[in-house]
């Protein structure tokens, strides 16, 4: 009974120590994030980390800005990740704005602790800066070295190397690639000279298009860009092409900004006037980067695109851009300098175009980007009015089946004014007008199809008398049966 109580009271001792140690540490980590300067800050949470580590069965990595003279890649993107892991709880942030940014960028300042949980995993990490002294020609210089420590239980050491880190690195990309601001650039001769801001708001949400051929293009998509070993394993380059064609005013160039919107995509607006040979071309392919779109819009009036037989007959074929150059950068050994790239051509005339051209494996896809129906009218009436119904909808849902109206068109009725019935009417007539129009040249064709095969027929009796004449050796007859009837009276005399 004694020795129980021994036993007892021992463990009653080192409780009681431990939890005097914990509510210490408590008290000193508190001190420390309320009352020390930053530097000091650092360097004492530093030590005490270094004091109960040994303790621990957890691991520590450093992991330094630089290696070297050079940055290190998973520090930068560790900084990016753990922005999107900041805790309302935590009580020191920073905050910057840079010029090339739309926003406010806030993360954790140094010495403030974040827990990550990754498949089941608990990561610890913190923030470190120290100041250091280095000699320089002008004396003295202060360096500040910044490094994260990333502390984890030992058994999942071989997780976070073979998991975590690399999903670090994509998440950062993935985040990076959201923030920063697209660019749309454009040639000068052989050079990608001239670049402005991509600032056009479309998306798919706001394209005015037909719902199941726009679920058909954004799955490509998403299927495309996850598809790197794919195409790697079928032996074929890692890019995707899209023609898209259909009258003026019905939303292709608002597709190439809705499909750069959603991969964020640079876009390289190749202009074929302003290069004069195949390899220029090629020096401008080149020059592309991966992750971008190349963009060719109304290819069948850039240049005179010869077909590949009449190329033949030329004696050189560097002195001018070619359809077979065209061809090599689309589908051939050229189409291989870059990975991830879209490329877009447009027309407003595909039966213009080279049959060489339209040939699977060259464009995937081809997209009639047609008038404007039902479904691409209510996404017009939502960006425009905010209005996902109305009275007047059924109507216009039949004229717009028996109509053809540009999304352009309809767009353009729709601004006229801020209140949506009048709007709406303003839609309509123009619709009653269209399909007006439309009748009264209907008419008119088949006036003028009546016109022809009455004209036909009276060709064709024109040539039957004058076979008759020739035969008969008879003329100036008004008819046909004037020739009979003379026929039958001469044979009766």
């Amino acid at each position: 009974m004694e020795s129980r109580s021994k036993v007892m009271e021992t463990a009653k001792n080192y409780l009681t120590t431990a939890a005097s140690v914990a509510a210490s540490a408590m008290l000193a980590r508190t001190v420390i994030n309320e009352f020390l300067p930053s530097e000091l800050r650092s360097l004492a949470s530093t030590g005490i980390h270094k004091l109960f580590g040994r303790f621990s069965a957890e691991h520590t990595i450093i992991i330094p800005q630089t290696e070297g003279l050079n940055p290190n890649e998973l520090y930068d993107a560790a900084s990016i990740y753990l922005r999107t892991k900041i805790s309302p709880t935590m009580k020191r942030l920073r905050a910057s704005k840079s010029e090339d940014k739309n926003k406010v960028v806030i993360t954790f300042d140094v010495g403030e602790e974040i827990i990550d949980i990754f498949q089941g995993t608990e990561y610890k990490w913190m923030l470190i800066s120290q100041e250091e002294t280095s000699n320089s020609r002008n004396g003295e210089k202060s360096i500040q070295i910044r490094w994260f420590e990333l502390k984890f239980y030992s058994k999942y050491k071989d997780v976070m190397l073979d998991n975590y880190f690399p999903h670090i690195l994509e998440r950062s990309k993935e985040i990076k690639a959201a923030d920063r601001l697209l660019k749309i650039i454009t040639n000068k001769y052989d050079e990608w000279h001239y670049s402005i801001e991509l600032n056009h708001p479309a998306t798919f949400k706001t394209l005015a298009m037909d719902a199941e051929l726009k679920r058909i293009i954004m799955e490509d998509l998403a299927r495309f860009v996850k598809r790197k070993e794919y195409y790697k394993r079928i032996g074929k380059a890692w890019k995707r092409g899209y023609l898209l064609f259909g009258p003026p005013g019905t939303g292709k160039s608002s597709l190439i900004a809705a499909i750069a919107n959603n991969l964020r995509f640079d876009i390289y607006d190749l202009d074929l006037k302003e290069i004069c040979s195949n390899s220029e071309l090629k020096t401008l392919l080149v020059g592309m980067p991966n992750k971008s779109m190349l963009v060719i819009e109304d290819i069948d009036c850039s240049i005179d695109l010869r077909n590949r037989d009449e190329e033949k007959e030329k004696k050189s074929k560097d002195d001018e851009v070619t359809l077979s150059g065209i061809l090599n950068c689309v589908d051939g050994l050229w189409s291989t300098s870059g990975e991830e790239r879209i490329i877009v051509f447009t027309t407003n005339y595909k039966d213009r175009l080279d049959p060489a051209l339209l040939r699977p494996g060259r464009m995937d896809m081809h997209i009639h980007m047609g008038h404007c129906g039902p479904d691409g009218f209510r996404v017009l009436a939502s960006n425009y009015h905010c209005i996902d119904d109305h009275p007047i909808f059924e109507e216009i849902d039949e004229l717009l089946k028996e109509v053809e109206v540009t999304p352009a068109e309809v767009s353009e009725e729709l601004l006229r004014s801020d209140d949506v019935d009048i709007a709406l009417r303003g839609l309509v007539k123009l619709l009653h007008k269209k399909r007006k129009e439309s009748q009264e040249e209907k008419h008119k064709a088949e006036d003028s199809q009546d016109n022809q095969q009455r004209d036909g027929e009276s060709n064709q009796i024109d040539q039957e008398k004058q076979h008759l004449e020739s035969e008969t050796g008879v003329s100036n007859y008004e008819s046909i049966e004037e020739i009979v009837g003379d026929q039958d009276w001469s044979q009766d005399a």
